[in-house]
């Protein structure tokens, strides 16, 4: 029914609107062509000034509602992107002006000038002032955002400072895998085809000593407040993007391309929660590629803590050789001495309770 009712409502309108313009023509008519066109002259001048102050307004009014809810609102939580939120306004301060007076000028003009029966056309074919003016000037404007734009880029993908901590991140349809290098500070090497999804992700090579402290986690990585991180990104499928929008930065993560970046936080989780007055706010890690059926699902978690909490979180987790391999465990091998001791004396206790009886 209101599928029949909404049909109805669209054929009335149209019906209404065709009316209008007929009699508008029988109207033109009847007073003449000149004087219709001019008055309809006038008042499309008139419409164009008032559509340029309510779009105008419309604009500032969609600005003041939206605003709060964009990712702008909020500063970068990174030190570096910063950087990408002032290119942001500049380029918008830039655009956004240029955009204003263009459409200020346009609509104006379309009042200002309309016909009259005293005014005369004036026609010029070409100005090498005006198109000297309009061509040089934007390309120098232009030319600027793309140095500024290039440094950024090239700071991002840069060698991080010294002290930097380093963290891999390997995309996967569809999820994150993240990988820490133990107290050597280096990876263990890897190889594609020692991928088994149950027990070695990453493909790790296990004679490899380099790798036996490394640590690996799945869909939440921990990072700490002030300290440069430095992020080696790959995949072990398809082109996948890793998406850090609260940090203002993003990259792509390529089969057999490692790619890098790294930043500095800002912000710990906890303090996010406040700053946007939201208990449930995360650091998310988006895909910003398409990557398959299950794109949409395909998030990770950043947890920004202090530099305590998270040699608290690392000491609790164990190396992923020893995950494969628990005989190598050092701690099992005391767990299963103390077990074997703790036997023995129980044995001795029996035996000695038997031959007293």
């Amino acid at each position: 029914m209101t599928m029949f009712l909404t049909i109805a409502v669209v054929v009335l309108i149209f019906l209404v609107i065709f009316q209008i313009a007929k009699a508008s023509e029988y109207v033109s008519v009847l007073k003449g062509e000149d004087v219709s066109r001019r008055q309809n002259n006038k008042v499309n001048g008139f419409l164009m000034v008032a559509f340029l102050v309510l779009g105008m307004i419309g604009v500032w009014y969609c600005n003041k509602l939206y605003f709060p809810k964009t990712l702008l609102a909020v500063d970068s939580a990174s030190v570096e992107g910063a950087r990408v939120d002032s290119m942001l306004w500049i380029t918008i301060a830039v655009t956004g002006s240029v955009f204003l007076a263009t459409q200020a000028i346009l609509f104006w003009f379309a009042y200002k000038y309309q016909e009259k029966e005293n005014r005369k056309v004036f026609y010029f074919a070409h100005s090498n002032k005006l198109e000297a003016l309009w061509t040089i000037v934007p390309a120098i404007v232009l030319t600027v955002l793309v140095i500024v734009g290039l440094r950024n880029w090239f700071l991002f993908t840069g060698e991080p400072p010294k002290d930097a901590m380093v963290v891999e991140i390997t995309g996967k349809q569809f999820g994150w895998i993240f990988r820490y290098p133990g107290k050597d500070g280096a990876f263990g090497k890897k190889y594609y085809k020692n991928i088994d999804p149950a027990t070695n992700t990453l493909g790790m090579l296990w004679d490899d000593q380099l790798g036996h402290d490394d640590v690996v986690t799945e869909q939440t990585v921990y990072l700490i407040k002030g300290k440069p991180v430095k992020l080696i990104i790959g995949s072990r499928d398809v082109i996948h993007d890793v998406g850090l929008s609260h940090f203002r930065l993003k990259m792509d993560a390529v089969p057999g391309i490692p790619t890098t970046m790294w930043f500095t936080p800002k912000y710990t989780t906890k303090e996010m929660k406040e700053l946007t007055n939201n208990p449930n706010f995360v650091y998310e890690i988006s895909c910003d590629q398409m990557c398959g059926n299950g794109h949409y699902s395909m998030k990770g978690i950043i947890e920004v803590v202090e530099q305590e909490e998270y040699d608290m979180w690392m000491a609790k987790q164990k190396p992923q050789y020893l995950v494969v391999f628990p005989d190598k465990d050092p701690s099992n091998a005391k767990a299963a001495d103390t077990t074997k001791t703790t036997v023995k004396a129980v044995d001795a206790v029996a035996t000695k309770t038997v031959a007293k009886l």
